[in-house]
């Protein structure tokens, strides 16, 4: 089952980058242009509360799977447990032979097989590392940026070139040769387990009282548990602990030691899971507070993302006199008011804005002025444009405001929608 889920994930991380939802990119962290795209929900820098109801929401949700499931996620979908005991170790099997053999051959002296077999497996390393730099990659700088520089010179783009050849060193140091130790030295999960779980948490347990005593240890006259020391649990352990010795931090419940275990067991006829899954269960306290805490921030993104609007329009009144009188001979003396509109296009799309008054006809006189209208927002652009409204003076006297109906159409269809509509108080002089 271990198996097949790390085969799932493993596609599953080489094919995401190419997804795409409406257009763009299912899952696109892009730091340097500020934009992150989470499977449809698309978030600039200026959202970070957004983003961090999302981060949140995983971290919670983290600590959920554990406080129930124990370290599942080190043992079964962790990267560095996928990559280097789905694809490297797998490798290494191929090429160099099992654990015995790869130890006879790493004691060997140095011959012409030896340097065959070794430059075979670190250039197959090299290759596979050079795979997953690329699709990390395309992660942060999108899959269409990379597919440009890829069929380009890297001197065209030293920077993502070097952040590739760094990513490749990385990878092809931690999972072709530091691997375990970065669980037990790096990895900070490791330590929040304790806070994290406890005795009713799912976990890879030994059994003491079907295994002990162990035998070869066992009192005179007494008979020994279903241990039989063969110590293979032991020597299948990626991190090198004794599971029967009882929970440890480096253990990430990767079942290796159950499945060894459960193969010496029906060789001498004994029932499998000696060492297995198990739980004292009843506890649902502290799963039940990780869900609502996750679940409060469910509600609160949601309701970000329902209020959220695909342009930000702020209509605000210009800094100086209130207003302008304008005389004009043989008509009505008119007043302009002066107002700065403020546009933000929060979409991944360019869109077209154009501002309208509900009142504008040729008979009432009202008019709004602005140059720049109709423009086009780029995605994630910001603009901060003049605008006047210009009526007659008579206005003032009908108590009247003027209603600006702001509409919004799309650069795909170019469909109109009304986007968002503010009545503006219009001031001049009391008559």
């Amino acid at each position: 089952m271990r198996n097949w889920i790390s085969a799932g994930l493993l596609v599953f991380f080489l094919i995401l980058p190419w997804v795409r939802l409406d257009g763009h990119q299912a899952l696109l962290l892009d730091i340097w242009n500020g934009r992150f795209s989470i499977f449809g929900i698309r978030f600039w820098s200026h959202d970070a509360p957004m983003l961090l109801f999302v981060l949140g929401g995983l971290s919670v949700l983290l600590a959920f799977v554990t406080s129930v499931w124990g370290r599942v996620w080190c043992g079964w979908a962790c990267p560095q447990t996928v990559f280097v005991d789905s694809v490297f170790r797998r490798i290494e099997r191929w090429i160099e032979g099992d654990a015995v053999t790869r130890r006879r051959l790493d004691a060997s002296p140095f011959n012409l097989q030896k340097a065959l077999k070794k430059t075979v497996k670190w250039f197959s390393y090299s290759l596979i590392a050079l795979v997953l730099s690329h699709s990390f990659l395309a992660y942060f700088i999108g899959t269409d940026a990379l597919g440009q520089m890829m069929s380009r010179s890297p001197a065209q783009n030293l920077g993502s070139f070097g952040a590739m050849a760094l990513i490749a060193g990385a990878v092809l140091f931690d999972f072709g040769w530091f691997r375990e130790q970065f669980c037990t030295l790096v990895c900070p999960y490791g330590r929040f387990q304790s806070v994290l779980m406890d005795e009713r948490s799912l976990a890879i347990i030994y059994d003491t009282e079907r295994g002990e005593p162990r035998r070869g240890t066992a009192l005179l006259g007494k008979n020994s548990g279903d241990c039989i020391s063969c110590e293979k649990c032991v020597h299948v352990c990626p991190t090198g602990i004794d599971i029967r010795k009882g929970l440890q931090m480096e253990c990430v419940a990767c079942t290796a030691c159950a499945d060894a275990c459960d193969s010496v067991m029906k060789k001498i006829g004994k029932p499998p899971g000696l060492i297995r899954y198990s739980s004292r269960g009843g506890n649902y306290v502290r799963p039940a507070a990780y869900l609502a805490v996750l679940g409060i921030l469910g509600v609160a993104l949601v309701w970000t993302l329902t209020h959220r609007e695909p342009v930000e329009i702020t209509l605000i009144r210009s800094i100086g006199a209130p207003y302008q009188e304008v005389v004009k001979a043989g008509v009505e003396k008119e007043v302009v008011n002066y107002f700065k509109l403020d546009l933000l296009n929060q979409g991944f799309d360019p869109v077209r804005v154009e501002v309208k008054g509900e009142l504008e006809s040729h008979s009432n006189g009202v008019q709004i002025v602005a140059s720049s209208l109709p423009l086009e927002l780029a995605p994630g652009e910001f603009r901060r444009i003049d605008l006047f409204v210009r009526f007659p003076i008579s206005k003032i006297s009908e108590g009247r405001g003027i209603f600006l109906a702001s509409t919004l159409l799309s650069s795909k269809n170019w469909k109109a929608s009304l986007l968002k509509t503010q009545e503006v108080p219009l001031v001049g002089p009391l008559r």
